[in-house]
């Protein structure tokens, strides 16, 4: 079910709210004097459920007032069960309240509360020592709480910059290879055309050469413009991740000449996204450098999922080269590096190989 496995949630605050829930209802079922409440806190409990499931872990998801009414579901719990077993139960829905609404909210919240708790019992006639132990608990609690949030908040906002550099670093390669590529070939076709509109009437010959040569560069100039929009495309095709995605990347190749053969061995497991990127732009890079470099005629995929690792290997049978890793394969390794794993590439028995591994 997909709220079990909601990606924005932190897991150990599912663990704690499924073990806090059932110690509450297990308490609460043991104290004495609480048959007339029953009803009340099993409809309660059921609130709380209900909203734990359908609630929001990022602000970029709806519906936002799930978080207030849930922080209302767990402060009634003290009404119609337990007064003291609830609060483990409204700090998890204050720190959700820092995930959704900031960190700034989460605090008032907590602060208003803190006051409330020292001046409601105070005004009830109990012992300032009483209320002052009960206050410094809640602080306690409150502190660890929302420690946990602001580290998961940083880290998700570390994440998305790493992420952002990363794609900022590969258009900038893009932008370049196809400046050396597309830009190289219609420089040449402007110039050719140039020189065929100035022999077109003294040497008539020399213009048709021009203008063949023009069209020649114009082919050559369509395909890389095809693989840079192969390039481009987004990892999940059609909605296919993991080998699926890879397949189609493999198939989409078929129209340059180049034979590609692709195929998956062992079970195979669900990757982080990163490291299904990673894998794709790995099987990208060898299939492109095999048509623009290695005059291939064909391509061999295999993806392996192993035990603790997953390893793709892409091999041609072109004539190889020995001038190491250029920026495109350079960059490739650093970011299989980045995830715990090794990117190797040299010449093969016959052809080039380029082999990614990576934890899994």
């Amino acid at each position: 079910m997909p709220w079990l496995r909601d990606p924005d949630r932190p897991l150990l605050f599912s663990v704690v709210f499924w073990l806090v829930l059932a110690a509450v209802v297990a308490i609460n079922l043991q104290e004495p004097g609480f048959a007339p409440r029953r009803g009340e806190f099993a409809l309660n409990v059921a609130l709380v459920v209900g909203l734990w499931v359908v609630l929001p872990w990022s602000p970029a998801r709806r519906p936002h007032l799930a978080a207030p009414a849930y922080l209302m579901a767990t402060v009634a719990l003290g009404i119609t069960g337990s007064a003291v077993t609830h609060l483990p139960l409204t700090l998890l829905a204050i720190a959700n309240v820092a995930f959704v609404y900031g960190m700034r909210v989460a605090t008032a919240i907590l602060a208003g509360s803190g006051a409330l708790m020292f001046a409601v019992p105070l005004a009830m006639g109990k012992p300032l020592l009483g209320v002052l132990a009960e206050v410094v608990v809640l602080a306690v609690l409150a502190a660890f709480v929302l420690g946990m949030a602001s580290a998961v908040l940083r880290a998700r906002r570390l994440a998305e910059r790493v992420r952002e550099l990363t794609v900022a670093e590969e258009r900038g390669r893009m932008a370049a290879e196809m400046h050396d590529s597309i830009g190289h070939h219609l420089t040449v076709i402007k110039v050719g055309l140039e020189n065929a509109e100035r022999y077109r009437h003294r040497r008539p010959e020399a213009a048709w050469d021009e203008v063949r040569q023009a069209k020649e560069l114009t082919v050559a100039a369509l395909a890389d413009a095809r693989r840079w929009v192969r390039a481009l495309r987004p990892l999940a095709l059609d909605g296919h991740l993991g080998s699926a995605a890879l397949k189609r990347l493999a198939d989409s190749f078929a129209g340059t000449g180049v034979a590609v053969d692709f195929h998956v061995t062992g079970t195979e497991r669900l990757l982080e996204p990163d490291t299904e990127l990673v894998l794709y732009r790995v099987l990208q890079e060898g299939l492109t450098n095999a048509l623009r470099h290695a005059e291939a005629e064909s391509v061999r995929g295999r993806l392996a999922f192993e035990k603790g690792r997953v390893v793709l290997v892409v091999t041609d049978d072109g004539k190889g080269h020995d001038q190491g890793f250029g920026f495109g394969l350079s960059s490739l390794a650093e970011r299989v590096k980045a995830l715990g794993g090794t990117l190797t590439s040299g010449n093969a028995a016959k052809g080039f190989e380029l082999r990614a591994e990576l934890p899994a």
